[in-house]
């Protein structure tokens, strides 16, 4: 019998062995803690919804092709598999968290891709994030890039690049040239890929006049440290207000987060990632060796609305796997099982017990098993002692 095609996973599909699983576990609950002292409330939302929850038309249609899809067998409606959990976030704080403070939440769990993004990546990531949502000032974006930062360190991460941008300079911009839909589309395309001549030709060919081309042009040089700042405020001084503005906000971002001593910024403010979903401030976290952002963010006021609520929102997720396979050093468990006979002995039952409610790992052996104390990764052993049961760094056998 061939026993290949039950083993086999789909293409993009992992899973988690039990030392995998364990950094995993220790990572989830370090994470969380995390956002708890934070003030972040943890919240679980479904695996599938009704499709019209799951994709608001900000999500674009790459959430949509990503999203696996399947009919209601009670009811007929269409139901989707969750391939991104913030539009679910900001569905309950919109639906179910009714106040008008500021509402902090964190999640995590799978999501599910119909496709991967590249070749090697992952259709089954472990998604981890955190929103604020009801506050759209500028500390929101600082807090929660700071809690970003604070996660990284959590898990002992070092000699990173914090991508910084605004959309709104490219949105301004872009509204002042009065391009079509078609022309906006181009022009992404070419913005993204960073080529300075595709941009100037679209822009030649959109009929987009000089110095506004110009102003579009600039963008693709203001990339740097936070000086490039300054040097935007020279280049981009014929642009309209709403840049102004977005400058004002960057700056007044960079004074608010923490020093760099392990990592750099970098503001980027030609980025566009998520031109028709964020609205503001947008962040991402790159490393070497990594061809993807490991965490990103950004502020998306717009999609609160979609839910009945007209919310101002900022966050940020991750994907908890790839960062475990990151992460330096990460301790999953300070003591090895203890290994006790399989004797059917009331003080025995009673000393494990004991271990067991004292936090220690305990593995009684079974009747006739194959395998012994070290097979089963047992360094310690219950052994009695002139009839006390004792727990022994050696797994020799009592005498």
């Amino acid at each position: 019998m061939n026993y290949q095609d039950r083993w086999l996973l789909p293409v993009g599909i992992t899973e988690a062995l039990p030392e995998e699983a364990a950094v995993l576990e220790t990572l989830r609950r370090r994470f969380i803690d995390l956002f708890a002292r934070w003030g972040y409330r943890l919240v679980i939302p479904p695996m599938i919804e009704y499709v019209e929850s799951l994709l608001p038309p900000e999500s674009g249609r790459n959430l949509e092709l990503q999203t696996f899809k399947f009919t209601d067998q009670v009811n007929g409606r269409t139901l989707g598999i969750r391939a991104d959990m913030t539009p679910q976030v900001a569905r309950i704080d919109a639906h179910h968290l009714h106040s008008n403070a500021p509402n902090r939440l964190c999640y995590l769990g799978t999501v599910l891709h119909s496709r991967p993004h590249s070749l090697a990546s992952s259709r089954s990531p472990m998604q981890m994030g955190a929103e604020l949502y009801g506050y759209a000032g500028i500390a929101a974006d600082a807090e929660i890039i700071h809690l970003m930062l604070a996660m990284l360190a959590e898990m002992g991460l070092t000699d990173f690049c914090v991508d910084i941008g605004h959309v709104r300079i490219y949105h301004a911009l872009v509204e002042a040239a009065q391009l079509t839909p078609a022309q906006q589309n181009s022009l992404l395309a070419a913005m993204k890929r960073k080529a300075p001549q595709e941009v100037e030709l679209e822009l030649a060919q959109s009929g987009v006049d000089t110095p506004l081309r110009e102003l579009l042009l600039a963008l693709l040089d203001l990339n740097g440290e936070a000086t490039i700042l300054t040097e935007a405020r020279q280049r981009l001084a014929r642009a309209p207000a709403a840049v102004h503005q977005a400058l004002d906000e960057l700056e007044t971002l960079y004074q608010k987060l923490p020093p760099s001593e392990n990592y750099t910024y970098h503001f980027d403010l030609a980025e566009s990632r998520g031109y028709r979903y964020h609205n503001g401030i947008i962040f991402a976290v790159y490393i070497d060796g990594q061809g993807q952002a490991i965490a990103k963010g950004g502020r998306y006021d717009g999609l609160c609305r979609y839910y009945g609520r007209d919310r101002a929102a900022t966050g940020f997720s991750t994907n908890l796997r790839l960062l475990s396979t990151l992460a330096a050093n990460v301790p999953t468990e300070t003591k090895t099982a203890i290994f006790a006979p399989a004797l059917d002995d009331p003080q025995l039952s009673q000393f494990i017990h004991h271990l067991r409610a004292s936090g220690e790992t305990v593995i009684q052996e079974l009747p006739g098993q194959q395998g012994d104390a070290d097979a089963l990764g047992c360094q310690r052993y219950v052994h009695c002692v002139a009839g006390t049961w004792q727990v022994k760094n050696s797994t020799k056998e009592s005498s």
